[in-house]
């Protein structure tokens, strides 16, 4: 008999792999907060990591390994067609080829940057909601989210800036932008906790599971492990 696909799983690693794409195609316009750039990035990039949070105190760590390389080849998939797209002869027709490479293209530096920060943030903020599960026998769910932002995000943000940024921006400059970012990532996480464990909540009602990642592996690389 084959294992049934659970819908909400399904919905919400789509929803997972859409705003990361959304996110890394916004991510090149800045806007300016007190004084402080940020890029229209972190408008949508920190519901990824509460979805991550979701999946992996509903469905687990496991599950949530296959959503994070399943939004990672989605995301390579959309730069490799923006970059075809690009590269493809303008008709005389289209009078808006800069303007669309512009917007589409992003610096090789900055899409390898976004790649390899993703992977640790994502895997990182994983694994520490699947421990702390464990530590905490399923309680404090609101620990264990923030807990696991501040990790994920933190990783996140300082192995982006400092791959996309070092010998660009000075030292302090980047650690400006990493606390930043970081904060107010984290801040965006616990602004949306109450939403966050309602649905929670109500997945693991509808789905009738909780999972505790007991003797599993945490090799980022064991997909086929589910």
């Amino acid at each position: 008999m084959k294992k049934q696909v659970s819908v909400v799983y399904m919905m919400c690693g789509l929803l997972f792999t859409v705003c990361l794409i959304i996110a890394n195609i916004v991510g090149q316009k800045l806007f300016t907060v007190s004084g402080f750039d940020l890029t229209a990035g972190v408008l949508i990039f920190p519901i990824t990591y509460i979805l991550n949070d979701l999946i992996a105190e509903v469905w687990g760590y496991r599950k949530m390994r296959l959503i994070i390389w399943t939004g990672f080849f989605m995301n390579f998939l959309t730069v490799l067609v923006f970059r075809i797209s690009i590269w493809a002869p303008a008709s005389p027709h289209f009078a808006n080829q800069q303007a669309f490479a512009t917007v589409l293209q992003g610096a090789e530096r900055i899409v390898v940057a976004s790649f390899i920060a993703f992977l640790f943030g994502s895997f990182l903020n994983a694994y520490v909601m699947s421990k702390m599960k464990i530590m905490q026998r399923g309680r404090h769910f609101s620990v264990r989210a923030v807990a696991s932002t501040i990790v994920g995000e933190g990783a996140d943000s300082l192995v982006f800036f400092t791959i996309a940024f070092s010998g660009i921006l000075p030292h302090h400059a980047l650690l400006t932008l990493i606390v930043t970012q970081t904060t107010l990532k984290t801040a965006y996480e616990i602004i949306a906790l109450p939403l966050t464990n309602f649905v929670v909540r109500k997945v693991k009602q509808f789905e009738r599971t909780d999972v505790f990642d007991k003797q599993i592996s945490y090799n980022p690389f064991k997909v086929k492990e589910l």
